[in-house]
C-alpha cells in the first residue's frame, strides 16, 4: 500500500473557511465528500461544518455508483469499499474478510469505476461534481484513540485493533487518493484532523496498474 511519505503533497494556497475550518476555495459546501479510515475524525468534522450526520458507504465498484440517491446529501462523511484482487465482492476495511487477510490483499483497480466527465452540452460533469477529502492523520494518532475509544464500547471494531491494522487501513485509503487523482477527479488530504488541505502533485512509489 501507498504511505504518506509516497504521495508528495503541496498545500492549497488559495481557501475559503467553513465555520472555523479550512477548505479549498473553488468548491461549493455541498460538493464535499469527506472519507479516511476508521478513527480519522470523518464523524467530528463533518459535525462542525454542518453536514449531513449520517455516514454513507461506497461500493467503488458499483456502475454508476457517483448516481446513488445517497450522494445528494452533501457534505457527508462515506465509508468506502473497493474490488480487491481474488475476490468477487467489494470489501472495507471494517468487513471480516479484510481484517483476516489485509497483509496479502491488493485492490484491483482495474475494477474500480471513475465517474465519467461532461460528454454532451446539457449533461451532467459527474467527475467535477464531487469533491473527495481523505483525511488520513498518522497511523500512531488513530491508534491511539482507538484504543480509547475501545473502553467506551460502542465502537465493537476497537476491541481487536492493532497498529498493523489501522497501518493497512490508512494505506487502503492513500491507494484511493491516488488512483482517484490520477483518474482526474477532485481529491485532497488533510494529514492533520482539521488541519490545512493538501493536494497531491506526485507519488514515488506508485502501484503497477
Amino acid at each position: 500500500m501507498i504511505t504518506v511519505e509516497d504521495l508528495i503533497l503541496e498545500p492549497i494556497e488559495t481557501l475559503q473557511d467553513i465555520k472555523g475550518i479550512a477548505f479549498p476555495k473553488e468548491p461549493k459546501f455541498r460538493q464535499f465528500l469527506v472519507t479516511g479510515p476508521p478513527g480519522s475524525g470523518k464523524s467530528t468534522l463533518v459535525g462542525k461544518i454542518g453536514g449531513w450526520p449520517y455516514e454513507g458507504y461506497l461500493d467503488l465498484s458499483d456502475t454508476n455508483w457517483w448516481r446513488l440517491r445517497a450522494l445528494t446529501f452533501r457534505p457527508r462523511e462515506l465509508h468506502l469499499g473497493a474490488p480487491f484482487k481474488g475476490h468477487k465482492e467489494a470489501l472495507s476495511v471494517l468487513d471480516d474478510e479484510w481484517l483476516a487477510n489485509f497483509e496479502s490483499l491488493e485492490v484491483d483497480f482495474q475494477r474500480i469505476r471513475i465517474p465519467p466527465g461532461k460528454t454532451w452540452l446539457l449533461g451532467t460533469n459527474w467527475r467535477g461534481l464531487y469533491v473527495f477529502e481523505f483525511i488520513l492523520p498518522s497511523a500512531e494518532l488513530i491508534y491511539n484513540d482507538r484504543l480509547e475509544r475501545a473502553r467506551t464500547g460502542l465502537y465493537p471494531h476497537d476491541k481487536k485493533v492493532s497498529q498493523e491494522i489501522v497501518k493497512a487501513q490508512g494505506g487502503f485509503y492513500r491507494a484511493i487518493a491516488w488512483y482517484f487523482w490520477i483518474s482526474g477527479m477532485h481529491v485532497y488530504i488533510r494529514t492533520e484532523r482539521e488541519g490545512p488541505p493538501m493536494q497531491i502533485v506526485d507519488c514515488k512509489n506508485a502501484p503497477l496498474l
